[in-house]
């Protein structure tokens, strides 16, 4: 069996990704602010590894446009304006363009007040500082650090907060007994056990590595390899599975498959479900089960139709808020479980 063509495939998410894509606005319909930090970090990491400046002109668009939304990328969520300033630094690795890292630089310089001595240390998850949790710190610790490479003249600045994150988040608790990352503390600075989300353990990753790099200490390297090996024992999809080695959301119970991978992956229509679809009987808390029948495909022309808050009309982040990301009402469906109604277009192969 010939290998698979990667290329190819990236070039086939890519333009995927780019048919949600709205210039006038520098964002992505459908995705929320956060992710839109994402899916940029996504298109340069495309351009960068390929070569393809097809779509290296979103960049400044997005540069342009988004910041109308929040003045210099920065709302009053410290991990949202995190995710925004690893974007414009892999901008600036991209492009040598200076505006960019002035961009991530202003972020990191704003989100120095989500730390305090509560706990002994650690972000605030938003300005109300009701909430200390893994992804803040770990994306100030990442930005930290890669700063400090990208800045000649810091004179260790951003590597001090680098390294008091990295000491603080290894003596927090965050790291549980399994070698995963947990999703926060207690109101007695405590690990909360909440969920072990995959980014959790992928952003601290990068942390580690970029340390390593400036500190030459292997400690890193160790720490990050304990984590990465949790998350091969216990965040993919088993060898019974239909498709062994998947990384999956703690949420994921059972063997879902490739097609299980794909729906969620996958371009969604409102609507009838469309011919050869059929919707199983067991709702899950978070969405619901299709099978797609052998020999058919999701149709990549199909669009995402979010959910969307009844009080403001902003789009939830994601199948699991319990609230509005931005006005913070309740959700009303939240005990009943997700009941988005996912329906899928399928072409023949």
């Amino acid at each position: 069996m010939a290998d698979p063509d990667y290329r190819a495939w990236a070039a086939a998410g890519i333009n995927a990704l780019q048919r949600w894509y709205d210039p006038s606005t520098g964002q992505w319909r459908s995705t929320s602010w956060w992710n839109a930090a994402n899916a940029l970090t996504a298109v340069i990491g495309y351009t960068k590894l390929t070569g393809d400046g097809t779509h290296a002109g979103v960049i400044g668009t997005t540069f342009t446009g988004a910041r109308k939304q929040h003045a210099d990328f920065i709302n009053d969520y410290y991990d949202d304006n995190g995710w925004w300033a690893l974007a414009w630094v892999a901008a600036y690795d991209l492009t040598r363009d200076r505006r960019y890292l002035d961009a991530a630089r202003t972020i990191f310089a704003h989100n120095v007040a989500g730390w305090d001595d509560t706990c002994s240390g650690g972000m605030w998850w938003n300005e109300s500082k009701t909430y200390k949790n893994a992804i803040t710190t770990e994306l100030f610790l990442t930005l930290a650090a890669l700063l400090h490479q990208r800045t000649p003249d810091d004179h260790g600045s951003y590597l001090t907060w680098a390294l008091r994150a990295w000491q603080w988040f290894s003596s927090s608790g965050l790291i549980g007994a399994d070698g995963l990352v947990n999703d926060g503390l207690t109101a007695t600075c405590e690990n909360n056990g909440g969920p072990t989300w995959t980014y959790n353990q992928g952003v601290i990753l990068g942390g580690l590595g970029a340390l390593f790099e400036i500190t030459g200490d292997h400690a890193y390297l160790t720490q990050g390899e304990s984590i990465a090996s949790a998350v091969l024992s216990k965040l993919t999809t088993p060898p019974s599975a239909t498709i062994p080695g998947i990384l999956t959301e703690p949420c994921e119970a059972g063997d879902q498959g490739l097609d299980r991978i794909t729906v969620r992956l996958a371009s969604v229509i409102a609507g009838a479900a469309g011919p050869g679809w059929r919707r199983t009987d067991e709702v899950t808390r978070f969405d619901w089960d299709f099978v797609r029948p052998a020999g058919q495909r999701t149709d990549p022309r199909a669009v995402l139709l979010p959910r969307i808050c009844g009080d403001c009309g902003a789009p939830y982040r994601s199948d699991l808020d319990d609230a509005c990301p931005y006005c913070h009402a309740g959700r009303p469906d939240s005990q009943a479980g997700w009941r988005l109604d996912r329906t899928y277009l399928v072409v023949g192969t």
